[in-house]
């Protein structure tokens, strides 16, 4: 057997996935998966980090090194599950926690950042561990993102049939499989991060299990419209993004700069219609007009927050691969029942469904493209593509720490 392990923690926070999986076919056999949540004060912290503040460099050290803790846990379950030792595997591919996705910025080169602290993590497993995957493309001039693409082509690629695949975690990302077996990929805009971190704001839970508060709301429109202006979304491929542009107070300036316009139409409809109204209605009006737009009910926001995962997703597979007939999604939006099916309405003619008809289940799969990015290091073999992510060309990813 060819035994690797895979461990993803993405922007969405929700915790980690690990894969046990074997490569000695031509597809890999999954033999174990588990999940393990951060608990709050790491999660707290991880999500602080991703903003500047007091003693970052202190506290990211202290922060990697927890992020290697909970692996490491993984990796036992991972093991005792298969019932499997250490010295079985080849080698763990660990992603680690993404604080800062800056490529090509401020110098040119740019840079990403994820915690995690890899000699920790082969000191306590007894592993030999692959991190730090992305900074190789970056330096290669590339995004070091999505990743994932040459991995979902070699698992969900049809020949002869025009495929995409969308993972959907904090941010989404598309990889497109034409007939032709090119591939290509890119961030597409928000996935779940957005949503969470509203739901969280307004009801107390980490996500909208189900989409079901989401599918409560109503979308507004003009909200949607403010949001789509972004200008990352009209950005042509390659690209790339993160917390870093898609985050709360990102949404709550939307939401200002809506009410602004709102406002401001409020008065004019005022120095226009008030007389009126008030012989209308008995009453001067004008506070019930201004509080009518005050803001909006939390589960409108969170309706047009799906919408928008889903306008962007379909936007860029219409723009980029309109001859698509299917669209297999992952990620924790496939769970999402609301969200999947605003995507399968703004996508009539593709059939929209989970990777789970692939056989891969969709909290997996990122995990095993961590687990194939592993075992192409060690074989020396290129974990990028060049057309995804814009880098000059093929590279080996990762840093290698030996057990």
């Amino acid at each position: 057997m060819a035994l690797f392990i895979g461990l993803m923690s993405g922007t969405s926070l929700d915790g980690v996935d690990g894969v046990l999986a074997d490569w000695s076919g031509s597809r890999p056999q999954v033999l174990a998966h588990t999940h393990q949540a951060f608990g709050p004060d790491a999660r707290l912290e991880l999500l602080a980090l991703n903003t500047a503040g007091d003693n970052e460099l202190h506290r990211a050290a202290l922060a990697a090194n927890e992020v290697s803790r909970r692996y490491a846990e993984v990796v036992q379950r991972l093991l005792q599950a298969a019932g499997l030792a250490a010295k079985d595997v080849s080698a763990i591919g660990a992603h680690g926690q993404t604080v800062r996705h800056r490529p090509q910025a401020f110098d040119g080169t740019g840079y990403t950042v994820q915690l995690i602290n890899g000699a920790l993590l082969a000191e306590l497993t007894g592993i030999g561990t692959v991190c730090d995957l992305r900074s190789r493309d970056v330096a290669a001039g590339g995004q070091g993102a999505p990743l994932v693409p040459a991995f979902h082509a070699g698992l969900f690629g049809c020949p002869g049939q025009h495929v995409a695949v969308l993972n959907i975690g904090g941010i989404a990302n598309l990889t497109l499989l034409p007939a032709d077996g090119s591939v290509t990929g890119f961030d597409c805009g928000p996935g779940n991060a957005l949503m969470d971190g509203w739901c969280e704001r307004h009801t107390g839970h980490a996500f909208d299990e189900g989409g079901r508060w989401a599918a409560t709301g109503q979308v507004d429109a003009r909200l949607l419209q403010r949001m789509l202006q972004e200008p990352f979304f009209a950005k042509a491929p390659p690209k790339s993004t993160g917390r870093d542009l898609l985050h709360l107070s990102w949404l709550e300036q939307a939401l200002r700069s809506e009410q602004t316009e709102r406002a401001g139409e409020l008065g004019q409809a005022e120095q226009a219609g008030l007389t009126e109204l008030t012989e209308l209605t008995g009453q001067p009006g004008q506070q019930g007009l201004k509080d009518s737009l005050a803001g909006w009910a939390p589960q409108d926001v969170q309706a047009t927050l799906a919408e928008l995962t889903a306008c962007c997703a379909a936007t860029e597979l219409r723009r980029h691969a309109p001859g698509t007939t299917r669209l297999l999604v992952c990620g924790g939006g496939a769970f999402n029942q609301h969200l999947m099916g605003r995507l399968a309405q703004q996508l009539p003619a593709v059939a929209v469904a989970s990777t789970t008809m692939h056989g891969v289940p969709p909290d997996q799969v990122e995990a095993l493209a961590f687990a194939w990015l592993a075992r192409a290091h060690v074989e020396g073999l290129p974990g990028n593509l060049p057309a995804v992510t814009g880098a000059r060309g093929p590279r080996v990813l990762g840093a290698w720490y030996p057990a």
